[in-house]
C-alpha cells in the first residue's frame, strides 16, 4: 500500500545479488460497501495495492526478463474481471478487468521474448479473503460448495498456464462456464442478472 514499496523491494533484491525471474502479483483484498459511502483514502489505498503496485512491479522487472530471454509474470485477477460489474466492492471488478487486459497486452508484446504473462482469474477460493473484509458469513450462507476451489488448485492452474504461455486462465469448470456465459449474454441481460444476484456475494 506504500507508493515507494515496489522500488524499495527491487532495490533490496538487487543489493543482495538477486534478480526477478518470476513475478506473481497476488496481493489484494476487497473493500465492501457502496462507493459513495466509503472514504476516498481507503479507495486510493485499494488502487495502490491492486492496480498501481502490480503495474509498476511488472514495468520494472520486465526489461531484465526480456534481456535475459526468460521471465514469468502472473497477475492474479478474478472471475469478477470477466463478468459485469456489481453493486458493492465497486472498484474490485474494474481493477480485475484492468489486470486481464493488461496481461493480454503484455502477453502479445512478449510472444517472442521468452517472457510469459498470464492473468489468473479464479472464482471463489478458500483463503482468508472473506474473513478479512467481514463477508465470510454472507458468502458461506449464499454460495454452494461446488463453486469453491482450494488455493492450491488455483495456484497449480496459474503455474501451468504461465508455463504454457496462456494469456488468461480461468480455473475450474463452473468458473469457465460462468465466464463463457458472460461473453455471450447481451449486456443488458448480464447486468440484470448481476443486479438480481450480486447481493449474494457483494456487501453494499
Amino acid at each position: 500500500a506504500e507508493a515507494g514499496a515496489p522500488v524499495q523491494i527491487l532495490e533490496h533484491l538487487s543489493a543482495h545479488g538477486r534478480q526477478v525471474d518470476a513475478l506473481v502479483n497476488n496481493a489484494g483484498y476487497g473493500l465492501p460497501g457502496a462507493f459513495a459511502e466509503t472514504r476516498w483514502e481507503d479507495q486510493a489505498a485499494f488502487l495502490q495495492v491492486l492496480l498501481h503496485a502490480p503495474t509498476e512491479l511488472a514495468h520494472r522487472v520486465l526489461p531484465g526478463m526480456v534481456e535475459r530471454k526468460f521471465g514469468r509474470i502472473v497477475n492474479v485477477a478474478s472471475l469478477a474481471g470477466l463478468v459485469p460489474g456489481s453493486a458493492g466492492h465497486t472498484l474490485y471488478g474494474a481493477v480485475k478487468s484492468y489486470l486481464v487486459k493488461f496481461s493480454q497486452s503484455l502477453h502479445l508484446e512478449n510472444l517472442t521474448t521468452g517472457v510469459h504473462v498470464t492473468a489468473l482469474c479464479p472464482g471463489f477460493t478458500y483463503s482468508e479473503f472473506h474473513d478479512v473484509n467481514g463477508t465470510r458469513a454472507q458468502i458461506s450462507a449464499s454460495t454452494p460448495d461446488w463453486l469453491w476451489l482450494g488455493a492450491d488448485e488455483v495456484a497449480a492452474a496459474g503455474y501451468e498456464a504461465v508455463e504454457a504461455d496462456r494469456a488468461v486462465c480461468v480455473p475450474g469448470a463452473p468458473n469457465k462456464a460462468i465466464a463463457g456465459v458472460a461473453k455471450i449474454l447481451p449486456d443488458d441481460w448480464a447486468l440484470a442478472l448481476m443486479a438480481s444476484q450480486g447481493s449474494r456475494f457483494r456487501k453494499v
